[in-house]
C-alpha cells in the first residue's frame, strides 16, 4: 500500500494541533516515510478501508495515524495521535 496523496479536511486538520499538537508535516513524515500500516476496519464504501499508520516523525515523535485508503492511493485523515507505550514497543519491535 502506497500513500500518493494526502485528503485534509479543516475539521481534522484543526482537531490533530488542538488535541494531539500534531502538525500536518509530521503526519506527512509518517504516511511518506515507511509506516507500518496496519488494517482496522472495513469501511462504508467498498474499497474504502480504515487503517492505522505507525512511524517516526523527522523530530523523532512516535505517531498513529488513522486513515481511509481510497482506490486512487489518497489517504483521508481520520485522526492521529502519540502511540501509547504498548504501542511504541511493538513498533520498535517489528522494526528490527
Amino acid at each position: 500500500m502506497r500513500v500518493q496523496h494526502i485528503i485534509w479536511l479543516p475539521e481534522i486538520e484543526e482537531k490533530l494541533w488542538v488535541k494531539h499538537h500534531l502538525s500536518l508535516a509530521e503526519v506527512e513524515d509518517v504516511l511518506f516515510g515507511k509506516p507500518f500500516i496496519k488494517f482496522v476496519e472495513h469501511g462504508h464504501r467498498p474499497n474504502e478501508n480504515l487503517y492505522a499508520a505507525s512511524g517516526q516523525s523527522e523530530d523523532g515523535r512516535y505517531l498513529i495515524i488513522f486513515f481511509i485508503y481510497k482506490e486512487n492511493q489518497e489517504a483521508l485523515i481520520i485522526s492521529g495521535r502519540d502511540m501509547d507505550h504498548k504501542e511504541r514497543k511493538n513498533y520498535e519491535r517489528k522494526r528490527k
